[in-house]
C-alpha cells in the first residue's frame, strides 16, 4: 500500500479538471511528498502520466476500485521539476475547418474510446494519449497532424508526444472539441 500526504477527490470531473486541480494541490505539498488523485475519467490514467512527464513530477502508478481510478503522484524537488510548456504549433477550430479534406492532412483525435463514439470529425483516426506512444507508428509522419481532443489539453500532451517522436508537422487544436461548432459523426447512432 502506497502511503499518501494528500487525496484528492476528483470524481465525477472530466478533463481538464482532474489536472487542473492536481497541479492546484501539487503547490501545496512539500518535496517528496505523495499525493493520491482519485477520479473516474478514464482519460485520467493517460493525463496523468503525461503531465507528471511534462512537469517532472513522478507519476508512481494507478490502481483501480470500482469506477474510481486512483492515481499516485510524487512531488518533484527543484531538481527535478520541470518548467510546463504549452506546445508551440496550435490551431484554432476555424483552421481546422479549413484543412478538412486535404490528402496531406490526419485529423489525430486523441479522447477515449467512449467519448470519440458520442461525436468526432469525419475521417478522424482515434487513438487514445494512452496508446499514442506504442501506436504512433500507424500515422505518417510526412503529413501535416492536427491533434484534438475535448478541450485542448491532452492534445497539447499528444503533440509534444509526436513532436519527440519526429513528427515536424503537428498542431495542437486548443480550443477542442468541446467548442467544435461543424459537422461531427457519431458511431452510436
Amino acid at each position: 500500500m502506497i502511503k499518501t500526504d494528500q487525496i484528492l477527490d476528483a470524481k465525477g470531473l472530466a478533463c481538464p479538471m482532474p489536472i487542473v486541480r492536481t497541479k492546484k494541490a501539487m503547490k501545496d505539498l512539500e518535496p517528496g511528498q505523495v499525493i493520491e488523485v482519485q477520479a473516474t475519467d478514464k482519460g485520467s490514467l493517460a493525463d496523468m502520466k503525461a503531465w507528471a512527464k511534462s512537469s517532472g513530477n513522478q507519476y508512481l502508478g494507478s490502481s483501480e476500485e470500482g469506477k474510481v481510478l486512483k492515481h499516485y503522484l510524487r512531488k518533484a524537488d527543484s531538481s527535478e521539476e520541470k518548467k510546463e510548456m504549452k506546445f508551440p504549433y496550435t490551431a484554432t477550430n476555424s483552421e481546422l475547418k479549413e484543412q478538412l479534406g486535404r490528402d496531406d492532412v490526419i485529423v489525430l483525435d486523441v479522447r477515449e474510446p467512449a467519448e470519440f463514439a458520442f461525436g468526432h470529425l469525419q475521417g478522424a483516426v482515434s487513438i487514445p494519449l494512452g496508446e499514442l506512444e506504442e501506436r504512433a507508428g500507424e500515422l505518417d509522419a510526412e503529413k501535416e497532424v492536427y491533434v484534438i481532443c475535448r478541450t485542448g489539453n491532452r492534445s497539447d500532451f499528444a503533440a509534444k508526444q509526436l513532436a519527440e517522436k519526429g513528427f515536424t508537422r503537428v498542431k495542437n487544436v486548443s480550443e477542442g472539441m468541446s467548442m467544435w461548432d461543424g459537422d461531427i459523426k457519431q458511431d452510436n447512432a
